[in-house]
């Protein structure tokens, strides 16, 4: 209990200040690579994990000016050492080659990977029904969500330290369970991932290495806000039983748990983590 108890409050105080102060913080010594680390969710995520103590490999696919904003804010209280504790990365994580290369960058750079927080992910802002939907945004979402989610997997499942403290945490949606209309390609490609991590987490058997998906529901950052009317925010707000959009803080800090050792007896889950929106 002690030690869930620290990973709360830290959890509490981790988004003003993500620096760490104390060696015994759980994810001290361990290195994480979060996916889609430059902006919304994977940016609290990182945030987060830092002040959990670990050191980050922020990925991001084409906005390097805040993945290396966000490197530098990590990295700054410690500008005394000569060796960063985050450091940003460009990969296309629906690439094989890329990918490859975003986990040996971090293999260089830190050593062992024990963490992977897959946060990379499109929504088609437009919305459209499954009669609508062309094949080209079809393909796309399933390129990024399903195939990125595939590749990422793939590598860590090869290259996560084993023996204790690997941890592959997957963020899909809690859409896979609400069938919103307007989320046919989306919820489709997550529901695929969903699976996948649920045979992953058997496959690896024997590595002590989990396997898990965190499903948000809707969230307020850049991506939930892109093409929504205020008519169809309300609706999914009026939605929700705790009557409100949930904020990246709600899903940073179950990631974190997931991701230390008091997180180890969670393997194969789902987590629908959505204030009621989706059961």
């Amino acid at each position: 209990m002690k030690k869930l108890f620290l990973v709360v409050v830290v959890a509490e105080s981790g988004m003003d200040d993500p620096v760490p102060t104390s060696s015994s913080l759980p994810l001290e010594g361990r290195v994480a690579i979060v996916t889609g680390a430059s902006r919304g969710i994977g940016r609290a995520i990182a945030i987060h994990l830092r002040s959990l103590g670990a050191r980050l490999v922020l990925n991001y696919a084409s906005n390097s000016a805040l993945a290396d904003a966000l490197a530098s804010q990590l990295n700054s209280p410690d500008s005394s050492s000569s060796h960063p504790v985050a450091i940003a990365v460009q990969a296309n994580v629906s690439d094989p080659d890329q990918v490859k290369m975003l986990f040996d960058r971090a293999q260089q750079e830190f050593g062992s990977i024990h963490i992977l927080v897959n946060c990379a992910g499109v929504l088609d802002p437009k919305y459209p029904s499954l009669a609508n939907t062309t094949v080209e945004d079809w393909d796309n979402t399933f390129s990024i969500n399903t195939r990125g989610s595939f590749l990422v997997c793939r590598e860590a499942a090869n290259r996560l330290i084993r023996g204790g403290g690997g941890r592959i945490i997957l963020i899909t949606t809690s859409a896979v369970a609400a069938l919103t209309p307007g989320y046919a390609a989306y919820a489709a490609s997550k529901a695929a991932v969903e699976t996948m991590t649920k045979i992953l987490a058997k496959e690896l058997k024997g590595t002590s290495v989990t396997a898990n998906c965190v499903a948000p529901g809707p969230i307020a950052t850049e991506m939930f806000f892109e093409g929504k009317s205020e008519e169809l925010i309300k609706r999914l707000v009026d939605a929700c039983p705790m009557g409100r959009l949930g904020e990246p803080k709600d899903v940073t800090q179950l990631v974190g748990f997931l991701a230390t050792d008091a997180g180890e007896w969670i393997n194969g889950q789902i987590i629908r983590i959505n204030g009621g929106f989706a059961v």
